[in-house]
């Protein structure tokens, strides 16, 4: 099964040489990677090998042009400061075969242990619940996301409805990998901070409150 894997990025000049050199392995067994651009102003440059996009701002827009331009069966959506395990195109492939979609277990670098605790917590749901977050790199049939209409244009949450959408298709197939994410949220935030306010605008969320005014509040 082919592959395309969608890397929205606004401003992660930093961030980005590393993730797309951890993907150079994957590249050159045939995988397609794509970067789609929301204006960035950081001087985010483009790195030879990898296909470039603009697009409006936004990462459920930047996503869903991304996947416009695919060319694989499966697509995979990564977060820039988000790393794979290596033989992800593998792990994903195999998965496929009989799920519509799924993620990563994910794992959370930085210096607070709490994030250990915060990672395990994270999986443990999403198994429980069926809902996955972008961090863990949601994967799907490109068949079955494009069936689905794509993500919704939405500023915040478009990860927890596009899942909400695809268990109701499938179960999400949760491999161990780890996909590897960067601490930086919860270690500018304070960890316990982060935590209160995602679990407070899921809550939000669930409850009917609409994206753009938890936006306002995540920003």
């Amino acid at each position: 099964m082919t592959l395309s894997i969608v890397i929205p990025v606004f401003n992660e000049a930093t961030q980005l040489p590393e993730t797309l050199a951890r993907l150079a392995a994957l590249r050159a067994r045939g995988v397609q990677v794509i970067v789609v651009d929301g204006g960035s102003t950081d001087g985010t440059a483009r790195v030879a090998g990898v296909e470039w996009l603009q697009s409006a701002p936004g990462r459920a827009r930047q996503m869903n042009a991304g996947a416009a331009r695919a060319r694989g069966e499966a697509l995979l959506f990564l977060h820039a400061d988000t790393h794979l395990p290596a033989e992800a195109d593998r792990l994903i492939a195999q998965a496929l075969d009989t799920l519509h979609w799924g993620r990563f277990d994910v794992r959370i670098a930085g210096r607070p242990r709490l994030l250990a605790l915060v990672a395990f917590m994270m999986n443990l749901r999403s198994r429980l619940t069926g809902i996955a977050t972008g961090d863990q790199g949601i994967f799907v049939r490109r068949s079955t996301f494009e069936s689905l209409g794509g993500y919704a244009d939405l500023p915040l949450m478009e990860d927890i409805e596009l899942s909400a959408r695809l268990r109701r298709v499938s179960p999400p197939a949760c491999l161990k990998g780890p996909a590897i994410t960067s601490g930086r949220r919860w270690e500018s935030r304070g960890p316990w901070r982060t935590i209160f306010l995602m679990w407070r605008l899921r809550w939000a969320y669930w409850r009917g409150v609409p994206a753009s005014r938890l936006a306002e509040e995540y920003r």
